[in-house]
This record gives C-alpha cells, sequence and structure tokens, in this order.
C-alpha cells in the first residue's frame, strides 16, 4: 500500500485493557483507521467497539480473513502472538504488535522470514523511544555531549502486577516474567540511542513460587509462579559500550529507579523511568552532567535535581502515544522504507532477553545473531499538529 490518499484500515484482535491507549492515540492521526475488532471475550470487544466506534465486531478469524483490512494490529497476550501475526501475514496482511515480539526465538525468525518473502511490514512495541523523553537522549549523544558513550544503567523495580491487573496470570508463566515484560521498553532504548548488542550474561531467581492477585473478581486466588521475577543481565555493545539491567517483580521499592548513560565527558541520566509507576516514559525530564558541572568539581555546588541540566525536548512526542508506532510503520510503509518499530528490531531485543535469561544453564555469555537496521532520530518538532505525523 503506497498511496498517501487511501486510508490504511486495521484490524484489531486483542480488546483488554491495553487497547484503550492504542485506539485513543489512533483516533488522533488521519490515515489509520481501526475499522474492526475481535478478541476471544467477543462482550467485551462489543463494548469497545461502541466506546471507540469501531464499525465492526468479528472474531479474530473473521478478522484475519477479511479482504478489505490492510494490516493486523496483535494486541493478544504473548503466548498468542506467534500464531496470531502468522495468520495475518499469510492472509497477506501487515502486522503490528504488542510486546515482545513472540515468546520464542524460532517462531520470531519464521514470522520476520514469512514477512520478508511476502513483501509485509512487521513491525513491534515498544513504541516509546519515539517519545521526546528518549529523542532527547538520543539527540545529547548525537551531539557529543558526554563524548564517547562507554556504559549503560537500567533498573527498573516493582512487585508484579497483581495489585492492579485482575488477570495477571500470564505475566508469571512461560513468557512472561520481568525481563520479557519490562524488559524490551529499556533494550529498545539502549539500541535506540547506543547500537546493537554483542553478547549479553544473566542470573536470576524467584521470591514466591506462588502469588496472591490482591484485586478484582479474582481477589485472593493464588496464582503459580513458572518463571523468575528477578532478573539481572550483563551487556556488551558492538560499539564497546558494557551495560547492566535489573528487571524485577520483587521489588517493594527503591531508590534507584532510572536508566543512566555515562560518557568520557558526562552523564546522561533518566529518573525514574518505570512504565508500572507513574512516570510514563514517553515523556519527562532527561538530565545530564558534564565534566564542568559534574559532582567531581572541588567547587561546592547544590546537589539533587538542580544541580543537572535539562535537555530540550524538541523531538517527538511528549504524551503517551502507544500506538504511534504503528502510525509510523504505515509511514514506513507508504514510503518503501524500514520502519523504527521494526520487527528485527523486536527480535534482536528478543534474543537478548533469551540470552540474557539462558545464560545461567550455558554457564557463559551469549553471543547475538541478529542486527537490527539503524534508528535514524526523528525530524525536529515531529510531534506538532497531531494529525498525520509523519
Amino acid at each position: 500500500m503506497t498511496n498517501p490518499e487511501k486510508s490504511f484500515r486495521v484490524g484489531l484482535i486483542g480488546t483488554g485493557r491495553i487497547s484503550d491507549i492504542y485506539l485513543k492515540t489512533l483516533k488522533k492521526y488521519k490515515g489509520v483507521d481501526v475499522t474492526a475488532c475481535g478478541s476471544l471475550n467477543l462482550e467485551e470487544s462489543k463494548a469497545k467497539a461502541a466506546e471507540y466506534s469501531i464499525p465492526k465486531v468479528a472474531t479474530p478469524e473473521e478478522i484475519i480473513a477479511d479482504p478489505d483490512i490492510d494490516g493486523i494490529l496483535n494486541l493478544t497476550i504473548p503466548a498468542a502472538h506467534a500464531n496470531v501475526s502468522m495468520a495475518a501475514l499469510n492472509a497477506g496482511k501487515h502486522v503490528y504488535s504488542e510486546k515482545p515480539l513472540v515468546s520464542d526465538l524460532a517462531d520470531g525468525r519464521r514470522i520476520l522470514d514469512r514477512a520478508a518473502d511476502l513483501g509485509l511490514a512487521v513491525g513491534n512495541a515498544p513504541d516509546t523511544f519515539l517519545g521526546g523523553r528518549w529523542q532527547a537522549v538520543r539527540k545529547l549523544i548525537d551531539q557529543g555531549v558526554i563524548g564517547r558513550p562507554t556504559g549503560v544503567m537500567a533498573f527498573v523495580g516493582t512487585h508484579g502486577t497483581e495489585r492492579h491487573h485482575p488477570n495477571p496470570d500470564f505475566y508469571y508463566q512461560a513468557g512472561g516474567g520481568p525481563m520479557l515484560d519490562l524488559g524490551p521498553y529499556y533494550l529498545s532504548a539502549m539500541v535506540f540511542c547506543l547500537g546493537p548488542l554483542k553478547r549479553v550474561a544473566g542470573l536470576s531467581n524467584r521470591a514466591f513460587q506462588t502469588r496472591e492477585i490482591e484485586n478484582g473478581p479474582r481477589q485472593g486466588f493464588q496464582m503459580p509462579v513458572e518463571v523468575d521475577t528477578h532478573v539481572q543481565g550483563l551487556l556488551e555493545f558492538e560499539t564497546g559500550v558494557v551495560g547492566s539491567i535489573t528487571m524485577s517483580f520483587d521489588v517493594w521499592d527503591s531508590e534507584t529507579p532510572r536508566f543512566e548513560i555515562y560518557g568520557e565527558n558526562g552523564v546522561i541520566c533518566v529518573p525514574d523511568p518505570d512504565p508500572v509507576h507513574g512516570a510514563n516514559i514517553f515523556q519527562g525530564e532527561v538530565w545530564y552532567r558534564t565534566r564542568e558541572t559534574s559532582r567531581w568539581s572541588h567547587q561546592p555546588r547544590p546537589m539533587g535535581r538542580d544541580a543537572w541540566q535539562v535537555a530540550e525536548n524538541t523531538h517527538g512526542l511528549n504524551e503517551d502515544s502507544r500506538g504511534i508506532g504503528l502510525i509510523e510503520m504505515v509511514d514506513a510503509i507508504r514510503h518503501q522504507r524500514a520502519p523504527r518499530c521494526s520487527g528485527e528490531l523486536a527480535f534482536h531485543v528478543l534474543e537478548a532477553m533469551h540470552g540474557i535469561l539462558d545464560s545461567p544453564q550455558r554457564g557463559r555469555f551469549v553471543d547475538l545473531t541478529s542486527r537490527p537496521p539503524e534508528i535514524e532520530i526523528l525530524p525536529e518538532q515531529t510531534a506538532k499538529g497531531m494529525t498525520c505525523l509523519f
């Protein structure tokens, strides 16, 4: 589909909680229309269609088979991603999915190969690195503000999803866990800012064998925990940057949550980057210090937030805009270029996460075989207008 005058028609499969922010975002932009929605729970889908004026409710199979639909927005649970995405590709439709791309690496490779064979696009969340906060980080790096990057660190500590999600079981089953749930946000941002990963390693454990749902109609139900829920990873990038990543569902509270990049001449800090508790990671301040303003100066100066410089967020979006990656993918299809939130990036991140989780059994670092295309920073003032961004 290359005609910019023709609307890109989307079939939404999966109408749970996450679909609301996608539908709110997509309604703000011209050229992309959700024309059908469905899930295993058609009553839920009917309510969603009524709320967002979606013309058609149908089963997932009917949506995939619909010849009037150009692409599938796959918001099913991770365990269903592969089957839905492959069925959509086989029906001649482009696919954009929630993260992670799939649960199994072999499935991910099959999806990318099938899309390439058919000339179809595969896009994938997270698209949060298109937000002003992360675009500002990349801009600082490109401008050489901190010199050559040498290190990176990300830490997100929460106590799981059972306090706010009424059906959190899948977070603790095979294909779930904090690394596969939260890791894509931070690893995607790292690859966007620092380039591809070369090798990874990790350690993990779990605090509980069962967890109690603390809200909704199933409150008090005990869920089995099948995956490790506290994961620490070591990272080496192709550029020589080294880093660490900690993703946990076993932390009651912490002063550590942040994302930092260290360079020869300074440091960039994204304070409180946690997507679960409060700060939405599309937006928010980016702090930085340089050699001249660092804490190791011999001159007295204030500490804390006022001691940092704040980067201007003039690129990307500065509000919660999950789903903007689909808008960008449609523009990429129309202009015959690779999408920024590409399946190749999602597969690279997935391979890194599996490497972190698998390395204790292997007893060594895991070399990555995938290499995503370079991701360009967004043009200046991209978010203005709120019609069709690109």
